[in-house]
């Protein structure tokens, strides 16, 4: 039986340039593979771009309402019928019914789906794409980076104009220039004062209003 995969990881964990390797391991053998990502996701466009500079184009965008079981389907057709594995890049911003179409399309299918994707936000809330991968997946891979200290990096947090916040909207609103840095457990208590989820969302709060924030991917 095939598998659901997700492979997660803190920012700048190598998650789009291990899928853009696995994508090409798949062809060199000879295999047709079809890639995908949310289309809320604008970071390249409808590509798939690596820190390294690597970039692929997707085969099709997944719309916030999008079955993506038949858009499976459908993609499926137009690339000949014959495909050995889906690739789907910031997973994280799927919905609970796209995941469950992922785990259809592997399970109904016999299609191995491999989803990367960012675990948590900057609050340490998991993001519900991410979530409900946690809960169906049959396989977890964690992809390691590492903290500024050295340690490895588990959390990702918000700074804005350098300075470290840990409450706002999941997506960015505030003025100013907004980036994020993974840090490690420690690391990232000593900079929030001891807290975890200082200002998380309140239980069934949407995880984004508009498109993620550019450097948050």
């Amino acid at each position: 039986m095939a598998k659901l995969y997700f492979r997660y990881g803190a920012m700048n964990s190598g998650k789009s340039t291990a899928m853009l390797q696995a994508a090409y391991n798949y062809e060199e053998r000879g295999h047709q593979v079809l890639l995908a990502k949310p289309q809320i996701d604008v970071k390249g466009d409808a590509a798939i771009v690596s820190r390294l500079g690597v970039s692929r184009p997707v085969d099709f965008v997944i719309a916030p309402d999008d079955d993506v079981y038949l858009k499976f389907a459908q993609e499926t057709a137009l690339a000949g019928g014959s495909v050995s594995c889906l690739l789907v890049d910031e997973a994280q911003f799927l919905s609970d019914a796209q995941v469950d179409d992922l785990f259809r399309i592997a399970v109904l299918d016999g299609i191995p789906v491999l989803a990367y994707g960012i675990r948590t936000d900057f609050q340490t809330v998991a993001f519900p794409g991410s979530r409900r991968l946690l809960e169906v997946a049959h396989s977890l891979e964690e992809l390691k980076t590492i903290c500024r200290c050295g340690r490895k990096a588990v959390f990702n947090a918000r700074k804005i104009d350098g300075k470290f916040v840990f409450d706002g909207d999941q997506v960015s609103i505030e003025v100013g220039e907004v980036t994020y840095e993974s840090l490690c457990g420690v690391d990232y208590l000593q900079e929030s004062g001891g807290l975890l989820g200082s200002g998380r969302r309140m239980l069934g709060e949407p995880a984004y209003a508009s498109a993620p924030d550019s450097d948050f991917t």
